[in-house]
């Protein structure tokens, strides 16, 4: 649970205006790395082009009433034809760093066969160009996307894809290692094990705790063994992994609220950390949790563990908890937010103080080397109006976490980096094009790009010529 997680009702209202207190530069984060961040489904479009097959999400938009106005990423942003013109953007944009995603039914099309050389040479080429612009390449290995070949024999719930994990994993050492120095194992997998495999609102579609658990237990088995692969490979390579975070507070103290708010902070922000970390598994306060041991075999435990060069966290906002006997097991985003609070077009709180205890929790954990804030940002109804998008709340976001950011450093946390969710409006998964986060704004009829306001607030920020 978040330290002093019972908070008065006046703090909830969100951070201090930037505008009355001293101006922070990106100087004064010294060494640090300024980015944003895509995923390889939700812009690269291409969906089954030069050898790529389905994924799960290629199958999951196809079921009706799964995505909101039957959207899919099927064109996207259509990046993989357009990838050279947004690298420019990015250039443009003065970023340092560039996270995205490898699409794993790019690489290898059917199980245990010689891997596609035409979604090789698209990476590569990518690679190249981003390192010709001076940004620095952050690979992330799975970014949701599980090929369909490997559900139809169980997915993520059967053991047997640890091992096509790590196939994929040594491929892409192989192939990207002598030129990418970061790579990012897996992306949330709280959020696509808890969405996808409990209440099956992503894909693909499952629910119950029985899949649930055994995926989870195989994710972090996964994790472990191709991060070890990897090691092997590539001894100088920084290797690290994400996990979603999004602070807990009660809503009282009341013991009702309190312990409720200790289950969803073990669920939601631990129950993915500690096992790799040696702790095992935080059962102690979540008794339901301990379910999962059913499916640990003689020697996971030990398995399980990898010494990651850094961690990523992804956080948005925060959570007021309140008892229910529902919680944690419905979505995170059904809990109400604190009354007359700020919130985004997906009506998330905004509250950056979140990302300063977030910043300020894991960083107590020594096993914890470096974090980098591998995403955040927010979507708001952004519109294009006489060439310009005027986004300045999201402006008034970045500003007001920047400044967390900073305290949270200046008092000793290990964040080295920060990712901006997101480049480009993209395919936000069961939302569909409705949920706009990006730095640039994308006509997905057209494909046509304008850099926001926030775009070039970001890059004067990184430039030093205006600070937060």
């Amino acid at each position: 649970m978040i330290e002093n997680s019972i908070i008065p009702d006046a703090a909830r209202a969100g951070a201090t205006n930037s505008d009355d207190v001293a101006p922070i530069f990106a100087r004064d984060f010294g060494d640090f790395t300024w980015g944003a961040a895509t995923s390889a489904y939700q812009i690269e479009g291409a969906h089954n082009a030069d050898g790529k097959v389905d994924s799960i999400w290629d199958t999951f938009v196809r079921r009706r009433g799964k995505i909101k106005s039957r959207e899919s990423g099927a064109v996207a942003c259509d990046h993989y034809r357009r990838f050279d013109s947004d690298v420019a953007l990015m250039r443009d944009l003065s970023l340092q760093a560039y996270r995205f995603s490898i699409a794993w039914t790019r690489i290898f099309n059917a199980p245990r066969t010689r891997a596609n050389d035409k979604g090789i040479d698209y990476y590569q080429r990518l690679i190249d160009a981003l390192l010709e612009a001076g940004i620095e390449p952050f690979v992330t290995l799975y970014h949701w996307d599980l090929p369909q070949y490997l559900e139809n024999t169980g997915g993520w719930t059967n053991r047997d894809t640890i091992s096509y994990f790590c196939d994929y994993a040594t491929e892409c050492a192989r192939r990207f290692g002598d030129r990418v120095r970061n790579f990012i194992v897996f992306n949330e997998p709280m959020i696509f094990l808890s969405l996808g495999y409990l209440l099956g609102i992503h894909a693909p579609g499952r629910r119950g705790f029985k899949n649930f658990f055994a995926a989870s237990h195989n994710v972090l088995l996964a994790q472990a063994e191709a991060a070890r692969e990897m090691r092997r490979h590539l001894p100088n390579a920084q290797i690290g992994t994400t996990i979603s975070a999004t602070a807990a507070y009660a809503a009282s103290a009341s013991t009702r609220d309190t312990a409720a708010t200790t289950r969803f902070d073990t669920l939601y922000n631990t129950f993915y950390l500690e096992p790799v970390i040696g702790r095992g598994y935080p059962t102690q306060n979540f008794p339901v949790l301990k379910k999962i041991e059913k499916y640990i075999q003689p020697g996971d435990m030990e398995k399980i563990k990898f010494d990651f060069d850094f961690w990523g966290l992804n956080t948005y906002t925060r959570k007021i908890v309140r008892y229910s006997r529902y919680l944690p097991y419905t979505h995170w985003r059904e809990l109400k937010n604190a009354p007359n609070t700020r919130a985004t077009a997906l009506n998330w709180e905004i509250y950056p103080e979140a990302i300063y205890d977030l910043l300020k929790k894991y960083s107590a954990y020594p096993e914890i080397k470096k974090i980098y804030i591998t995403e955040n940002g927010a979507a708001f109804h952004d519109e294009l109006v006489a060439g310009r998008v005027a986004d300045h709340n999201r402006i008034d976001y970045l500003k007001s976490h920047l400044r967390e950011i900073a305290r949270a450093r200046n008092e000793g946390a290990k964040v080295a980096g920060y990712f901006v969710w997101s480049l480009l409006d993209n395919f936000e998964w069961a939302e569909g094009y409705h949920a706009r986060f990006g730095l640039v704004h994308n006509n997905f009829l057209t494909q046509a790009r304008r850099i926001k306001d926030s775009g070039y607030w970001y890059r004067d920020f990184i430039r030093g010529k205006t600070h937060c």
